[in-house]
């Protein structure tokens, strides 16, 4: 019989490798399931968030329900397409460019909510943090983007006969064949920079209209632009993309859910409490916003670990 430290040996060796399998799948561009099951789960929550926001905002606009139709569609399909097949895979790719498009459309009716504000753009910065979230419709399309590139890329057990490139005895000659190959980390690392400003500023001027009443509500704050620096170097050095991006992506990750037990800490203190936690769900601090920002982290993680585009 094994001893029991024989037994843990092994236990981590097990656990060991199968974190090296993921990792070599990410790299090789074997990720699609587990990249449309991210987009999935990551969509209902956008969807919930934006559910509820729209509906502090009465659904004035008939259009307000489109992100949150397509975020349980997207759903669906994201865990669908998990489970392999062509016809989920192509599902996966329409209904994420349908969500991308919903969410930039979204960006647009923030911009013109903002503009038919008292005073527009002239005063910008008291109607951007009273008008509607300016970046949240863009945010929203972070699930999408994560199933569009889960889309093109190939399964774990797909045999390496499946690879365009194997099969074309080229590299690198078009951009889906870099998807496929797990070849994108500057597109992904460029992402992150945008959908980090996107995050950061969300969290900024939510806190702000708290007054920073908690010295933590600072930290996504200063963590945004250290995330956005980190990964804006990745993009010409594989270097920082290798060494510093996949430590400070684990922050954001573990900032964004700290972040979230403290907004759902925030609608507990509320007058009710969990009896009336639909209503204060509600009207409370935004309960899914922290783990949006956590998703930049996970951007960034992903950015860390894929293979370098050819030169």
């Amino acid at each position: 019989m094994q001893s029991f430290a024989e037994q843990n040996r092994s236990a981590a060796a097990t656990v060991e490798g199968e974190f090296q399998a993921i990792y070599d799948d990410i790299r090789e561009g074997r990720f699609e399931r587990g990249l449309a099951l991210m987009a999935g789960l990551s969509s209902i929550l956008s969807g919930l968030e934006v559910g509820y926001e729209h509906y502090r905002a009465g659904y004035g606009n008939p259009i307000m329900y489109s992100p949150v139709l397509l975020s349980g569609v997207l759903t669906g399909v994201g865990i669908w397409a998990s489970f392999g097949g062509k016809a989920g895979r192509k599902a996966l790719r329409i209904t994420s460019a349908i969500t991308l498009l919903d969410s930039v459309t979204g960006f647009c009716f923030h911009i013109r909510g903002i503009q038919r504000k008292p005073g527009g753009w002239r005063i910008p910065i008291v109607n951007i943090v009273m008008g509607p979230p300016i970046f949240a419709p863009l945010l929203f399309g972070t699930s999408a983007y994560l199933g569009l590139l889960g889309s093109y890329m190939r399964r774990g057990d797909a045999p390496e006969s499946d690879n365009i490139a194997a099969r074309q005895g080229a590299i690198g000659t078009n951009w889906k064949q870099e998807l496929r190959e797990g070849r994108f980390q500057k597109h992904v690392a460029a992402v992150t920079v945008f959908w980090s400003f996107f995050s950061g500023f969300e969290a900024c001027y939510s806190h702000y209209k708290n007054n920073f009443k908690y010295k933590v509500q600072w930290t996504p704050v200063l963590l945004t632009p250290v995330l956005m620096a980190t990964a804006a170097a990745s993009i010409p050095s594989r270097t920082v993309a290798k060494k510093i991006l996949p430590a400070v992506s684990i922050v954001t990750i573990a900032n964004g859910s700290i972040g979230f037990y403290y907004h759902a800490r925030g609608i507990v203190r509320r007058p009710g409490g969990l009896k009336k936690w639909i209503y204060n769900v509600m009207y409370g601090p935004p309960i899914f916003a922290p783990l949006l920002f956590a998703a930049c982290g996970t951007l960034g993680l992903l950015a860390s670990i894929l293979r370098r585009e050819p030169k």
